[in-house]
C-alpha cells in the first residue's frame, strides 16, 4: 500500500476484514462497483471461524483488526463478515465515530421482498442465527411483510469453504443435509447469511434441486453492502478520482498462514496479491 500519509484523504485506502476468506465475495463486489479505489484485505484467520465463538471474542477480535486498519490510514470499514457484523459493528463505530462503517446486513429484508410465498430460509452461521441484533431485525421484517423466516445454522460449513472445499462431497453432504428440510417446508427464497457462501452458491443451487426444490431465488447481499459503501464515501467527498496518478492497489494481511490466503485470492478471485502474516 502506498507510504503513509496520503496525499489526500481520498487517496486513502478502504479497509475490509473478515474472519477468513469469505468476504472476498463482498471484496470483489467492492472491486466491480469502485475499481480506482485502494483496498486493504485483512483475514483474521488465526481465530477462524468466528461463528462458534462466543460475543465478547468476537468483539475483540474485531475492535483489534479495526484498529489495526486504522493504523494503516483506512478512510471507511468493511466488516465483510456476518457474525462480527451482529456482534462488533456498534462497538466499531463507538470507537470511531468519523470512519464509515460498513456492515454486512443478514439478507432478510430482501429476502423477504424476493419471496413469493412467503417462506424464507436463512443459511448462517450459530452465532448469527442467536445474535440479539438479528433476532431483532428479523422480528421486525416479519411483522412488517408476514415472511415467515426458517433459520438453517450451518456449523462446519465455513471450515470447508476456509479449506478450499467448494465442490467435495463433503461439503455437497453438509449442504444437502442444511438445504433439504427448507425446502421441505416450501422456502423459495433462500438467504446466503455468510460471506463465505456465496463461495459455494452453484453447489446450494444443486442441493436445492437435488431437494426438488423448483425456481428458489438465492440472495447474496454483498452487491448491496458495495453501493451502501459508494454512498457513504460520496457523500463524505472520499472517492479516489479515477484519473488518479497511479493505479489502484490491493494488499492482503492475515493472521493465518498467508501460504493460504494467497491461494484464496488466486481460486476465488482469479487475482494474484501480495499477502503478509501478522499477529495482532
Amino acid at each position: 500500500m502506498p507510504t503513509l500519509p496520503f496525499p489526500t484523504p481520498a487517496d486513502a485506502p478502504i479497509g475490509v476484514f473478515d474472519s477468513g476468506v469469505g468476504g472476498l465475495s463482498v471484496l470483489r463486489h467492492v472491486r466491480a462497483l469502485l475499481p480506482q479505489e485502494h483496498l486493504i484485505y485483512f483475514a483474521d484467520s488465526g481465530f477462524a471461524p468466528y461463528g462458534d465463538k462466543t460475543e465478547a471474542v468476537v468483539v475483540e477480535r474485531s475492535l483489534a483488526v479495526a484498529a489495526f486498519l486504522v493504523g494503516r490510514g483506512v478512510k471507511a470499514l468493511v466488516v465483510a463478515c456476518n457474525t462480527a457484523t451482529v456482534a462488533a459493528i456498534k462497538a466499531i463505530r463507538a470507537h470511531y465515530p468519523e470512519l464509515p462503517v460498513v456492515g454486512v446486513e443478514p439478507g432478510l429484508k430482501p429476502g423477504a421482498a424476493a419471496t413469493r410465498n412467503g417462506k424464507v430460509g436463512v443459511l448462517a452461521t450459530q452465532r448469527t442465527l442467536s445474535g440479539e441484533k438479528f433476532l431483532l431485525l428479523r422480528e421486525q421484517i416479519a411483522g412488517a411483510t408476514q415472511a415467515q423466516f426458517l433459520l438453517q445454522p450451518c456449523v462446519g460449513l465455513v471450515d470447508l469453504i476456509e479449506q478450499g472445499e467448494l465442490d467435495t462431497p463433503a461439503t455437497r453432504a453438509m449442504l444437502e443435509r442444511y438445504i433439504a428440510p427448507l425446502v421441505a417446508q416450501g422456502a423459495d427464497t433462500l438467504v446466503l447469511g455468510c460471506t463465505h457462501y456465496p463461495f459455494v452458491q452453484e453447489a446450494i443451487a444443486r442441493a436445492v434441486a437435488q431437494a426438488g426444490g423448483v425456481d428458489v431465488t438465492l440472495i447474496d447481499t454483498g452487491e448491496a453492502v458495495a453501493r451502501q459503501l459508494a454512498r457513504l464515501l460520496e457523500n463524505g467527498g472520499l472517492q479516489r478520482p479515477g484519473s488518479a496518478g497511479h493505479p489502484p492497489l490491493l494488499h492482503g494481511y492475515t493472521t493465518g498462514a498467508k501460504e493460504a490466503l494467497a491461494p484464496a485470492f488466486a481460486t476465488l478471485l482469479k487475482m494474484t496479491v501480495d499477502v503478509e502474516s501478522l499477529k495482532i
